[in-house]
């Protein structure tokens, strides 16, 4: 019977093993919370941001796109509260020396803990943790030859910002009317203490986000439509079991200082519940802010109706890191029966689409497979590979989530067929060479 692995070493292992992830600076010994994404990893990647900017930018004609600067002024961050807010309470065991955050540790305001009583997860030994302390996430840079108070910077720890201080700027230049929304895609930075769960919570990562803006009193509606929308990118778009997918709501005490509504989205990993992308009404908090510590003007003039106002924002938030971490943990599987792992990934988002496979390295038939190459490779991300035996070569691209293989034999060289064989049902097909893309292409728009 085939079945679901559910450790995260073995993915990690595979991540390594054919190309997706590797640990940064490993010839050194490794860089913490750092990851270098190797040829297939990166084509994954991307596959999934191109995904996420279709359903985003094409598909609604509304939403325009954005690339902001990682280093913008430092008042923004004022503006924004991430030079007093962004702060985790850490705690460490006296012990055994180990750190934890503290939310990790209980779901209470940390002050009103007694953390004398708490007893360590690693070591066991009560009474040992210190009490909190505050620790900003936010990574210090320096602008300019001389290092002095006015020359601090930092490395943006969200893209938000560049959207909002640029959204009356977008707003002219593109005509929009409210509701609009600017997305973008770009790298963050959070000098993340406690580091783990491979690529989950990393001190460098990307974030796809997009900032919806609507007239204040119709933001509960769009929250309504926007977390349909997301959900439905998961489960449509990137083909993500719905039954390992739900929404968890921030209550009261969760809440963020800007948030009126606020949702995740979760995706039961190898090591439990946690979120891939937040969901959050965020008010008008971010706007007004901005025109408080700039002292420039930042409310909406709507046209139409004479009138001006701050608009509220719909907030959709995703890692890309998670995103990937996603695909690649739901897509993992042990077929027991077949003795192979494979990667089951839908296979608009697989890295290579087809290996092309001579059944034997003469007659002939390299240098037609060669041709088939040559004629999928502008269509599709294409290999081509004769070492070793077909079943080897079969299996190998199993595991790196390749969806289609198609066999070149001594019968291509009577007929033009070639064999089409179907990575997760290993069903083949004889399919005529000059039918391949319709085939593959077919294939693709029905996988289930």
């Amino acid at each position: 019977m085939a079945v679901k692995a559910h450790a995260l070493d073995k993915i990690v292992s595979l991540c390594k093993r054919r190309g997706f992830i590797f640990q940064s600076s490993e010839i050194y010994g490794g860089f913490g919370a750092v990851y270098d994404y190797g040829p297939l990893g990166i084509a994954l990647k991307n596959n999934i941001s191109q995904l996420w900017w279709r359903y985003m930018t094409q598909l609604h004609e509304n939403i325009v796109g954005l690339d902001s600067g990682i280093l913008m002024h430092p008042k923004i961050w004022e503006a924004s509260g991430h030079v007093a807010e962004f702060h985790d309470p850490l705690v460490d065991c006296k012990q055994c020396k180990a750190r934890y955050k503290a939310d990790e540790l209980t779901d209470k305001d940390p002050k009103s803990v007694d953390w004398s009583t708490m007893q360590c997860p690693k070591c066991g030994t009560t009474g040992k943790m210190t009490d909190p302390r505050q620790f900003n996430l936010m990574f210090k840079t320096q602008i300019g030859p001389v290092e002095n108070e006015g020359s601090i910077a930092y490395l943006r720890p969200e893209t938000a910002q560049g959207i909002y201080v640029n959204y009356l700027l977008v707003q002219g230049s593109q005509r929009l009317k409210v509701p609009f929304g600017i997305a973008q895609i770009g790298k963050a930075f959070r000098n993340e203490i406690v580091a783990r769960n491979f690529i989950f919570r990393t001190r460098e990562f990307e974030q796809l986000e997009m900032q919806y803006f609507v007239k204040p009193g119709t933001d509960d509606d769009e929250m309504k439509v926007w977390k349909k929308e997301r959900f439905n990118f998961y489960t449509d778009g990137l083909g993500i079991n719905k039954d390992k997918i739900r929404f968890h709501q921030h209550g009261d005490g969760e809440l963020a200082h800007y948030a009126k509504e606020a949702w995740d989205v979760e995706y039961e990993f190898p090591f439990g519940w946690s979120e891939i992308e937040g969901i959050h009404n965020r008010k008008d908090f971010d706007i007004k802010r901005h025109q408080e510590f700039s002292g420039k003007n930042m409310q909406y003039s709507d046209q139409v109706t004479n009138e001006k106002y701050f608009p509220y924002i719909i907030e959709t938030s995703a890692g890309l890191n998670r995103m990937l971490l996603t695909v690649l943990a739901d897509a993992y599987w042990e077929d027991t029966e077949n003795n192979r792992t494979v990667l089951k990934l839908h296979p608009r988002l697989a890295p290579i689409k087809a290996v092309i496979c001579p059944l034997v390295k003469k007659d002939g038939l390299p240098e037609l497979a060669r041709k088939v190459v040559d004629n999928l490779k502008n269509h599709f991300k294409v290999l081509y590979d004769q070492q070793g035996s077909i079943g080897k070569r079969y299996y190998r691209q199993d595991e790196a989530g390749t969806p289609f293989g198609i066999t070149v034999d001594h019968q291509s060289l009577e007929d033009n067929t070639v064999t089409l064989r179907h990575r997760d049902s290993q069903k083949q097909d004889r399919v005529l060479i000059t039918g391949l893309i319709d085939k593959i292409d077919e294939a693709i728009l029905n996988y289930s």
